[in-house]
């Protein structure tokens, strides 16, 4: 029992090691040996069952046990090549589904790294895109603000232009119309004044025609207007007191002291006239 235990470990050890490198070979050559090995027992069997008919039991026991453990062996090679030659297609189908699910797994995590690069790729481009856009709303709205600003500062300062140039304007049109204003104001005046100058002149023309009529008059009433006329105590154009004219009878003192005493009595020809008139002397 223990050489056919020895054995059977001897012929798998060997088997597994062959199997991989000539698998087909080792079928076909177990398969020949098998047949070999059952024709000679079956061969010895009957011969030694005529030869040794008259042996002692023990000699058959032991052919028979040497002809059990050859069989045994043979069939126990048969068995482990079979195992052996299973256990490689096995093995190597096997080998080829991972393999297969590794490639697979391989081209699908590809396939997701791939599609993974393209989605942040395509994420990236976009965000960059949102930014870029933002970037360009902020700086188009902060141009559109600065040039509003400007434009408003343009306008205002327009206006301000626009306002001092009017209220210039206005202020020159003011002054214009006061000067005009005081130039006709001026010559207004001027009007009036040469108008109350010429009134006043005429006035005056007047008051002094009429004084000179007024005292023509009383001269003609007094002494036909001789300068020579005498009446008693007066004397000459005006028949004034001989004490008056101071022992001058000229003609010059006769009018300068006719006037002095008019003028000091009566305050003018005229009132003395009037007087005249009412009392027939003055």
């Amino acid at each position: 029992m223990m050489f056919k235990h020895n054995f059977k470990k001897v012929l798998s050890a060997t088997a597994f090691a062959v199997a991989l490198v000539v698998a087909p070979a080792a079928n076909v050559s177990a398969a020949t040996n098998d047949a070999s090995s059952t024709q000679q027992s079956a061969t010895a069997t009957s011969q030694d069952q005529q030869a040794s008919q008259d042996q002692a039991a023990s000699q058959s026991s032991a052919a028979n046990q040497s002809s059990a453990t050859a069989v045994s062996a043979s069939s126990s090679t048969s068995t482990s090549s079979a195992t052996s030659t299973s256990t490689v297609k096995k093995t190597t189908k096997k080998a080829k589904k991972t393999t297969k699910k590794s490639k697979k797994k391989t081209s699908k995590k590809k396939a997701v790294k791939k599609v993974a690069k393209k989605t942040t790729k395509k994420k990236a481009t976009k965000k960059a895109k949102k930014t870029s856009k933002k970037a360009t709303k902020k700086t188009t709205k902060a141009a559109t603000v600065a040039v509003t600003a400007s434009a408003d500062q343009s306008h205002a300062t327009d206006q301000q232009d626009d306002a001092a140039k009017k209220a210039a304007e206005v202020a020159a049109k003011k002054a214009a119309a006061a000067k005009k204003k005081a130039a006709a104001k001026k010559k207004a005046a001027a009007k009036k004044k040469a108008a109350k100058k010429k009134a006043a002149a005429k006035k005056k023309a007047a008051k002094k025609s009429a004084e000179k009529a007024a005292k023509y008059w009383i001269a003609m009433r007094e002494s036909s207007g001789y300068y020579t006329a005498r009446n008693g105590s007066c004397y000459g154009r005006y028949q004034l007191l001989i004490s008056y004219l101071g022992g001058n009878l000229s003609k010059k003192n006769q009018e300068r002291t006719a006037d002095r005493y008019v003028y000091g009595r009566y305050g003018s020809w005229v009132n003395a006239k009037r007087f005249w008139l009412a009392h027939n002397w003055y």
